[in-house]
């Protein structure tokens, strides 16, 4: 019975210490190098903080939030899948496909884009009057949301 209850407590004392292991870093130095180069140069605001989210002692994803609010979210080898800017602002065009960029002009031409989330099958935009569209991985409208 001992036994039984020491595996029990020693398994939950693993779990959760291995849940618990994010740290937080004003430094952009904590990024990965892609990462780095995403930000410097598509965004002209600096790095305020970044959240370096960790499960079982491996990096997960990085939360950045730069000096002008926009929030970038990377995977563990720098590459963004999700920004947010504010709705005054717009995401780069640089980072959004042309013919993804050319459709919302043309069918949501009073809009901008304030947020880009990547997906395995393609890219969710959020537009600044609230639409949020769909598009497959060569930037071809699939639906709206």
């Amino acid at each position: 019975m001992r036994k039984i209850l020491f595996i029990m407590l020693a398994a939950l004392g693993l779990s959760s210490s291995a849940f618990a292991g994010d740290d937080y870093s004003r430094d952009a130095s904590v990024l990965p190098e892609a990462a780095r180069t995403t930000i410097n140069n598509n965004f002209k605001a600096k790095v305020s903080v970044v959240k370096i989210e960790k499960t079982l002692g491996h990096v997960t994803e990085y939360e950045t939030v730069l000096t002008d609010g926009t929030e970038i979210s990377f995977d563990n080898n720098g590459n963004w899948d999700n920004i947010e800017v504010a709705s005054s602002k717009s995401v780069p065009n640089s980072m959004v496909p042309q013919a993804i960029r050319n459709y919302v002009a043309k069918h949501q031409p009073k809009t901008h884009i304030v947020g880009m989330e990547k997906e395995r099958s393609g890219y969710e935009i959020e537009l600044s009057n609230g639409v949020d569209m769909k598009f497959n991985n060569d930037g071809e409208f699939l639906r709206y949301d």
